[in-house]
């Protein structure tokens, strides 16, 4: 055997099985957990906001009906029909269509009204909030805007119409029970 062949140097250790480099020793930098605190803090803002928004424009409880608003005694509904059809995906809707008139002093840029179906014993089985639309066209077919497309001045009336996939199975068939229960002006 060749002497070169003993006296080489020890190959160099595989970084895979090197020991990890030491970091600088002090622990995490103030300017990170500022950021991290940051993005929690918004985040939170965030659900407070949305929990807010959500309380704002859903009833506390559900199937509960809600008080009319004050300005309601002001917008006179009448003619209340009801009609259902299929959509393409098989399941029925029903339609409520109405008028409203403005008999108030004010006028009306967007309204939230609640559609009571009740049952044979006069308990409200269903109660729909839904935002207030009027009907735009009749040709080709019936297209709604939203009331800011189209507000209700004092004096003026309109036509609405209101949609719903479900309708509860121990409804009594009557027509239902339309308020508004928040008004925009």
């Amino acid at each position: 055997m060749s002497d070169s062949a003993n006296t080489s140097e020890p190959n160099p250790p595989s970084p895979l099985f090197s020991s990890p480099h030491s970091e600088k020793a002090g622990g995490t930098p103030p300017v990170v957990w500022l950021i991290a605190g940051l993005v929690v803090a918004v985040a939170v803002g965030g659900m407070m906001l949305a929990a807010r928004h959500n309380r704002d424009t859903q009833p506390t409880l559900l199937n509960q009906p809600l008080p009319p608003d004050p300005y309601a005694a002001s917008l006179a509904i009448s003619g209340i029909q009801m009609s259902t059809a299929s959509n393409f995906a098989g399941s029925q809707l029903t339609y409520v269509d109405g008028r409203i008139r403005n008999i108030g002093a004010r006028t009306l840029m967007g309204a939230t009204v609640q559609v009571i179906f009740s049952n044979d014993m006069n308990y409200p089985p269903q109660v729909e909030t839904t935002p207030l639309v009027f009907i735009r066209t009749h040709d080709p077919y019936v297209d709604t805007e939203p009331v800011s497309a189209a507000p209700l001045k004092p004096g003026d009336e309109q036509e609405f119409r209101l949609i719903f996939e479900r309708i509860a199975t121990d409804w009594n068939g009557q027509y239902p029970e339309v308020r508004v229960v928040k008004a925009q002006f």
